[in-house]
């Protein structure tokens, strides 16, 4: 399985399915001040019960900060066996510029 490269625009209209889940993988601090809306931040901790929480055919979103970071993680995940994998290209950092509506605090 292979994870897809996606832009914020391509990224947006995601959220109209329901069962898009968004996976952030910064720093806590930096999920606590800003993130996409509905986001989890993501992390060693939590990996399998967020795993153990997300069906395989229910879409990620992973992002980072600036987009980089995100490729490894969405690379792990569709090797786990999940459908539809999307690594957010330009991370939060773009995202909270292009998107502001999605970000929540």
């Amino acid at each position: 399985m292979a994870y897809e490269r996606i832009t914020i625009a391509d990224a947006k209209p995601l959220f109209d399915n329901e069962s898009l889940r968004v996976a952030d993988i910064r720093d806590a601090m930096s999920y606590e001040s800003s993130h996409i809306k509905g986001a989890i931040n993501l992390n060693n901790d939590n990996l399998p019960a967020f795993m153990q929480q997300t069906p395989k055919d229910a879409p990620i979103l992973v992002c980072c900060y600036h987009g980089n970071s995100s490729q490894g993680a969405a690379q792990f995940l569709a090797a786990q066996g999940y459908d539809t994998v999307y690594s957010l290209d330009g991370g939060f950092e773009m995202w909270k510029m292009a998107v502001p509506e999605l970000c929540e605090q």
